[in-house]
């Protein structure tokens, strides 16, 4: 008998394929079961029902159905984000290796829990490096740039050789990184497999940023 997916590794799956924020979808998911609808970024969650213990969820993309589905209220109920015990299923590693090969993405597109990232942007400022310990027992220095494109800025996590590879003003590339969240800000880290390239040496002006959006709202 084939394995099933079980309904996290599910509704974590969705955030990763529609660039939805896992904590984001999960309030509209709570937002849903109380109001009956909320949409969130080009997803709309809808409460089709419920009985004792579960509620029935209905997710569309515009007129495409993408999801109907049911989830338990336990799974509601739990502490702090259940989606984020989901993040490194096998569906998604499957999903996120067949679309490594996407085009570049923008600052502002950015959501917590995204891999294989790869951008271009302009180096603002970097940070004193500190030496900080893992848990292997070493310690390794560690500092954060911040990088801006015109469409936000983002903290970069630099450890070792790659903190003295960029200054301030420097246009930088990077490669297969990851969209992790520290003390509920989001930050960009380049872990084992990711890679940094130096495009182009200036000290022109910090990209002019637009405006940003809401992403998430609920429908009465």
């Amino acid at each position: 008998m084939k394995n099933r997916k079980s309904t996290g590794d599910y509704l974590a799956f969705i955030t990763v394929k529609y660039g939805v924020a896992p904590d984001t979808f999960f309030y509209a998911l709570l937002s849903a079961a109380e109001t009956g609808r909320a949409k969130c970024r080009s997803l709309l969650i809808e409460r089709r029902g419920k009985t004792a213990d579960k509620i029935f969820f209905l997710i569309k993309e515009d007129s495409k159905v993408v999801a109907q589905l049911p989830v338990s209220k336990e799974f509601l109920m739990e502490q702090g984000n259940p989606l984020m015990k989901h993040m490194d299923s096998r569906l998604i590693n499957r999903y996120e290796s067949s679309e490594a090969e996407l085009a570049s993405y923008l600052i502002g597109d950015l959501r917590s829990g995204m891999t294989h990232v790869k951008l271009e942007a302009q180096v603002l400022e970097v940070t004193e490096p500190n030496y900080v310990g893992t848990r292997y027992g070493n310690r390794i220095s560690l500092a954060k740039a911040l990088i801006a494109d015109k469409t936000g800025k983002i903290k970069l996590c630099l450890w070792g050789e790659q903190i003295a590879s960029v200054s301030a003003g420097d246009q930088i590339q990077i490669e297969n990184a990851r969209v992790t969240k520290f003390r509920g800000e989001k930050q960009l880290s380049l872990g084992r497999k990711g890679t940094l390239q130096l495009i182009e040496v200036t000290k022109a002006e910090p990209p002019a940023l637009v405006s940003e959006k809401p992403e998430c709202q609920i429908i009465n």
